[in-house]
């Protein structure tokens, strides 16, 4: 399971401190719609967080607000019960309506300082990047996805951009970054290789047959690379 984070005398006291820490220590990420190929999200996230995935990002540009409340309820418990941060795509209303930890932009969305003024400073603010110019002018964040790696149908309007992108985010980037895009188990050693700590993904667990697996094989992997111990 992923690391908990506790309170105490040598943890951060302030909510957005505690939230940074988390980030910072985080591996695992997941981009979710309210219902994944149309089950309830419990099915999929309950095995993926007791997998390793240590983030979730709720993101369904087909559902309207009232669904996406009604699901971020689901997600924001499930998330509490596995200490993982919960973060909700591009809209800071529906973060704040949704109790999210923060919102995840992406490039056309609205400006970061516009969404910080919404969230407080205790919310997180991630932020999608496809050059390594976005990589550079990256300001207000306080992480960056970098992507798509691999040609995707989550995103069929952008081509891929290759690990080269994400081995020049491992060298260049100030951010924590999670490596995004038709990223899975056969693959994702490769993106580890170009210097990945963190990654991104949708269908390598939402369509796997066993989604607490298949977190739990690329969260192995992931931490093997990362010198850290597997998640138990």
């Amino acid at each position: 399971m992923p690391v908990e984070v506790r309170t105490s005398e040598s943890e951060p006291e302030s909510l957005a401190e505690r939230r940074r820490v988390w980030l910072e220590r985080s591996r695992l990420y997941l981009v979710c719609v309210a219902r994944p190929a149309g089950r309830e999200p419990e099915e999929i996230l309950r095995p993926a967080l007791q997998g390793g995935v240590d983030v979730v990002q709720l993101r369904d540009k087909s559902a309207d607000s009232r669904d996406i409340v009604e699901a971020g309820r689901v997600f924001r418990r499930l998330c509490d019960a596995y200490d993982a941060l919960f973060m909700v795509n591009d809209q800071a209303e529906l973060a704040i309506a949704c109790a999210a930890d923060g919102v995840h932009l992406g490039q056309d969305d609205s400006d970061p300082q516009e969404v910080r003024r919404v969230i407080g400073h205790d919310g997180l603010i991630g932020l999608s990047t496809h050059s390594p110019e976005q990589i550079n002018a990256a300001r207000g964040v306080d992480y960056i996805s970098v992507g798509p790696v691999h040609r995707t149908p989550t995103k069929p309007e952008y081509e891929p951009v290759g690990i080269e992108l994400v081995a020049y985010a491992a060298k260049r980037a100030t951010l924590p970054f999670f490596a995004i895009g038709g990223i899975d188990a056969g693959n994702v050693d490769e993106v580890l290789d170009a210097g990945a700590s963190r990654v991104a993904l949708v269908r390598a667990i939402r369509d796997a047959g066993d989604p607490g697996e298949a977190a739990r094989e690329l969260r192995s992997r992931i931490d093997a690379h990362s010198g850290v111990g597997s998640p138990q």
